[in-house]
C-alpha cells in the first residue's frame, strides 16, 4: 500500500507517516545511524516506485483497524526489482512474527508490482540477517567498510538477493 492520507484515527496518526517515524523512533538504534527523519520518509513517498506497507501487531492495516502499527516496511520497485529500503518492528514486539509476516506481504506486493527479485542490503552484524535469511534472501555481495559506526568503526555492508 503506498501512503497517502487518511482520517484522523486514535493516537492522533493522521497518516502513514505517522505510524512510521513511531515505529522508526521506537525501533532504530542510534548509534547506528539507520533511522530516517520524517522528511525522508515523506519524500521517498512521494515517488510512485517507493511503496509503505504497515501492521498492528494482530497483522492488520493500522490505518483501518485503529491500533498503533507494530511494524512498517518500506520497498522502491524499478524495473522488475523491489528494494527493501528499511524494515522495523516496535521492539516490545519483536520475535512474534510480525517481521516475517511483512516481509511474506511485501513479497506478494512486489510480484504483484512485476517484481522477479527482491534486494536488502545491511551492515554484517545486523540481528535480522537470522530473519532474512530464513524467509530465503541469500547473501549475493559485500562492501567492505561501508558502514561507520558513531564510535569510529567501519563495518561491511552485505547484500542479500530473493527471487519472487
Amino acid at each position: 500500500m503506498s501512503s497517502s492520507p487518511q482520517s484522523p484515527e486514535p493516537y492522533g496518526f493522521t497518516s502513514d507517516v505517522d505510524h512510521i517515524m513511531a515505529v522508526m523512533q521506537s525501533a532504530f538504534d542510534p548509534a547506528w545511524g539507520e533511522a530516517w527523519n520524517r522528511r525522508q520518509v515523506e519524500d521517498a513517498l512521494t515517488f510512485p516506485t517507493t511503496h509503505s506497507l504497515l501492521m498492528d501487531a494482530d497483522g492488520n492495516d493500522p490505518v483501518h483497524s485503529g491500533k498503533l502499527a507494530a511494524g512498517f516496511v518500506l520497498t522502491r520497485y524499478v524495473a522488475g526489482e523491489e528494494e527493501l529500503l528499511l524494515i522495523a518492528v516496535t521492539p516490545q514486539l519483536r520475535r512474534q512474527g510480525i517481521g516475517r509476516k511483512l516481509i511474506d506481504q511485501m513479497k506478494i506486493n512486489a510480484k504483484q508490482r512485476g517484481a522477479e527479485r527482491i534486494f536488502l542490503e545491511m551492515r554484517h552484524n545486523n540481528p535480522a540477517e537470522k530473519l532474512y535469511r530464513q524467509v530465503g534472501f541469500e547473501p549475493i555481495g559485500k562492501r567492505p567498510d561501508y558502514y561507520l559506526a558513531a564510535d569510529g568503526v567501519r563495518l561491511d555492508a552485505i547484500t542479500f538477493g530473493l527471487s519472487v
